[in-house]
């Protein structure tokens, strides 16, 4: 079950266009890379960020590929 905060998050997706979603997807993405950097030279103090980052662009990409198929 979602939480509010979830839902509110896709419904957020499923209102923005393809080339948005593209450019959320790639932000996500250097998010993730930078997080990634900062737990490898001990920076990071929030480590639970990096999960939350993946799941963003797991959801990202599951909204882009529906809208792709509709």
């Amino acid at each position: 079950m979602a939480t509010k905060k979830t839902r509110k998050y896709t419904d957020g997706l499923r209102e923005k266009s393809p080339a948005e979603l593209n450019q959320a997807l790639v932000d996500a993405k250097k998010e993730l890379f930078n997080l990634r950097f900062q737990n490898a030279t001990n920076q990071l103090d929030n480590t639970a960020r990096i999960g939350e980052v993946k799941k963003n662009i797991a959801r990202i990409q599951t909204v882009l590929s529906a809208k792709q198929r509709a």
